[in-house]
């Protein structure tokens, strides 16, 4: 049966730590109830950054919602993959519940939700968070408390991890070269904070956060605690793909080989869902597609010299990537705080903006033969079989408030339509497409 809190059965879900090592109890009963269940589709779903389980969970049951409608004659299992992410509460989501609304000006303070979720998220480091939440309260004026800020944020997210997750933080080579200290560390703390706060005072930023007068580096530090864990999350989200969902899949393949699987991924899920292609063992073919729903990762990631160059062959199936001009965080504080990161440097010599984007805000970049279409275009004709392929889902990703606009509007019906078509799997067109017909 179902989860109580779930809409679809048959639902698993497959926990992860920061390490990428799974929760071997969760595993075996997915793997068993699998091929138990006679399921010949599984779509195995990865949440972001800025999310805990209560809220995966809704996400999923949610988007899961329409598709037993849409495929009725589809033997369909859901996976909803539960990774240690970070969820900062005033952070508005779509029909999503917060607990600090983002009206509120400039932000200054560290809630009580969000500091909890950095104690969950980096045990041990309970006086380090006291501290930083005091500084954010009082925003003393010295230059030393600010760079004491800045020197307690780094010690937070332990800039350069010792062990396997120095492996997967750069978006650069495939190598697995570890990126160097990111700018926004490596800069003093003033000039980091002030940069974001110029960000955020922007036409969708926070009111109040320039309305009468410049902001100051305060202003900035709330974003610069937001963008160190991103950065941190950054980096175990490729850890738990490539050596926990990637091995899991062949796994699964070795257990039941005629199940095919079908990855999706928002924000950095859906770099966890790609860094999985690069964990899987040779030979292993029972990925039919991958959809990433406003990837937070390198646009050039697939390309010549990214991380994952080639990786999409691996696919027995296309990879598409799903893109809106609406997603503010990847169109404004992406770019900033991959600049300051060094995340894409040296790929390729284009303009500023063209070098630091995300795949969610202008899809797949610099790979030869990528499809591009409008959403409505994809959902009306046949996908390529392969490849690379972009998707305009502006027409319905385009809800949300400051500072990440539409990035976390992935709860349409549409986009669950687009899995389908994404995996081949047969589903039913809506009576106002001019069809009953199936596909």
């Amino acid at each position: 049966m179902a989860d109580p809190a779930m809409s679809v059965t048959p639902y698993w879900e497959l926990t992860f730590d920061a390490d990428g090592d799974v929760d071997g109890a969760r595993r075996d009963r997915l793997l068993t109830g699998v091929k138990r269940s006679g399921v010949r589709d599984l779509i195995v779903f990865s949440h972001g950054w800025n999310s805990d389980r209560s809220g995966a969970t809704r996400l999923y049951s949610r988007f899961f919602a329409p598709i037993p409608a849409l495929a009725p004659a589809a033997r369909i299992g859901y996976v909803g993959v539960v990774w240690p992410s970070m969820r900062f509460s005033d952070e508005p989501i779509p029909d999503f519940p917060h607990s600090v609304t983002a009206a509120e000006t400039r932000r200054p303070a560290l809630d009580g939700d969000t500091r909890h979720a950095l104690l969950e998220t980096f045990p041990g480091r309970a006086t380090v968070v006291d501290r930083i939440a005091r500084l954010l309260e009082q925003r003393p004026p010295e230059e030393a408390e600010l760079e004491e800020f800045g020197r307690l944020v780094r010690l937070l997210v332990d800039v350069v991890p010792p062990g396997p997750q120095a492996l997967f933080g750069a978006d650069t080579l495939a190598e697995g070269v570890p990126q160097d200290e990111p700018e926004m560390f490596a800069c003093p703390t003033a000039v980091a904070c002030e940069r974001f706060a110029r960000a955020l005072s922007g036409p969708d930023g926070p009111p109040g956060a320039g309305e009468f007068a410049l902001p100051g580096p305060w202003d900035g530090a709330h974003e610069l605690l937001r963008q160190a864990t991103y950065y941190a999350m950054k980096r175990r989200a490729g850890t738990v793909g490539e050596r926990g969902l990637g091995p899991f899949v062949g796994r699964l393949a070795a257990v039941a080989p005629a199940v095919r699987v079908h990855l999706v991924g928002h924000s950095f899920g859906g770099r966890l869902v790609s860094f999985a292609l690069r964990g899987l063992p040779d030979g292993v073919r029972t990925v039919k597609s991958v959809t990433l729903l406003q990837g937070a990762f390198s646009h050039y990631a697939f390309a010549p010299r990214g991380v994952l160059q080639g990786q999409q062959n691996r696919i027995d199936g296309p990879l598409v990537c799903c893109y809106s001009r609406f997603d503010r965080a990847l169109s404004t504080m992406y770019p900033l705080a991959s600049r300051m990161a060094g995340d894409a440097r040296g790929l390729v010599g284009e303009a500023l903006g063209a070098e630091w984007g995300a795949l969610g805000h202008d899809g797949v970049q610099a790979v030869p033969g990528t499809h591009a279409c409008a959403l409505a275009d994809a959902l009306s004709g046949p996908l390529p079989r392969s490849g690379c392929v972009n998707v305009d889902a502006a027409a319905v990703v385009r809800r949300g408030g400051a500072p990440a606009g539409a990035h976390s509007d992935i709860v349409h019906p549409e986009l669950a339509r687009l899995v389908l078509a994404a995996g081949r799997i047969r589903w039913n067109r809506p009576a106002a497409a001019g069809t009953s017909g199936a596909r």
